[in-house]
């Protein structure tokens, strides 16, 4: 089969990779339609040390289960969470199985991901797409739960004012998303044409460059995917306000963040990952994030490697593959 891999050094596509076979538990998926993340981007510049088929974004139709009893699932339109875990240990066991201490994850570590003609995942990790949603929106649905967790994680009080870094494809989900509470959200980024997308959703937005470093947002979301974005967060935050950072990236040993800040406006740092897969969808199902308008090209799993380097050039919002 096709698959696109990244061998620890180059990004090819091979043209007659092993087919998966589904173990115990697992389903055996043909994607329709995967998107390109930041963090696949980040892969294949040493994020996580990981080598093998990239991917963790898709909608598939499952072909074949390992076990008899979840045959149901034969056929079904569906997306799948990244995290594949043990179920046995203190993590999974306490609850908060995402950071099971055994975990493999789609396309990102110990397991092929989903650029592929086929792939198997875990049928625990599925999540029927419904019949209203087509492939293009729920394409998007591992991304945009990923912005839910924001809501997750916060306890918002008053009206406060929350800033999103980044004008990229996670920054314009999570401004959309924000935008629903209520607060005060505006969206900084670098490129003019995709901030322009935010006049459609009604959501504040400037050039980064041309807003003050006031310390004065009680909120900053940093999605810039650039070791500045966290130095930006911190001179833009109040005392005692909170960061979340949602950027993922390849260690260079060279970004030397001073984070003093920190420590000395006692300002809340919070990680967030992965999010509610139920609630993406049903967001999608009534339509209350735009997640067309951040398509920004369509190529085939053939052109996989092409398709790689377009998303990451400024231009680009969001690349789409098909099989």
């Amino acid at each position: 089969m096709q698959a696109l891999v990244f061998d620890g050094d180059r990004l090819t596509l091979e043209a007659n990779r092993a087919d998966p076979r589904p173990g115990p538990g697992e389903a055996l998926i043909r994607p329709v339609r995967m998107g390109v993340c930041a963090t696949d981007l980040e892969i294949c510049r040493g994020y996580m040390g990981f080598a093998g088929t990239l991917g963790h974004e898709f909608v598939g139709k499952v072909e074949q289960v390992g076990n008899r009893g979840d045959k149901d699932w034969v056929g079904r339109r569906v997306v799948g969470s990244i995290n594949c875990v043990c179920g046995q240990c203190d993590m999974c066991r306490g609850g908060l199985p995402e950071h099971c201490r055994d975990r493999t994850v789609l396309g990102i570590a110990g397991r092929d991901g989903c650029f592929a003609q086929r792939f198997v995942l875990p049928t625990q990790n599925l999540y029927q797409v419904p019949d209203s949603v087509d492939d293009d929106h729920a394409v998007f649905t591992e991304p945009l739960a990923a912005a839910y967790q924001i809501l997750r994680q916060l306890t918002i009080e008053g009206r406060p004012y929350i800033t999103v870094l980044g004008d990229g494809r996670l920054g314009l989900l999570c401004a959309q998303v924000l935008s629903q509470l209520n607060a005060a959200v505006r969206c900084l980024g670098k490129h003019q044409n995709k901030l322009e997308l935010c006049e459609k959703w009604g959501v504040k937005h400037r050039l980064v460059g041309d807003v003050g470093m006031r310390a004065d947002q009680d909120i900053v979301v940093d999605c810039t995917g650039s070791p500045s974005g966290l130095e930006t967060a911190m001179r833009m935050v109040r005392p005692r306000g909170q960061i979340v950072l949602k950027t993922t990236l390849a260690a260079d040993g060279h970004s030397g963040i001073d984070l003093s800040p920190l420590v000395i406006q006692e300002i809340e740092l919070i990680g967030s990952r992965c999010g509610p897969f139920a609630e993406a969808l049903r967001a999608l199902a009534a339509n209350e994030v735009d997640v067309l308008s951040l398509i920004s090209r369509r190529t085939k799993l053939a052109d996989g490697v092409d398709a790689m380097r377009a998303a990451a050039s400024n231009g680009t919002i969001k690349v789409l593959l098909e099989p």
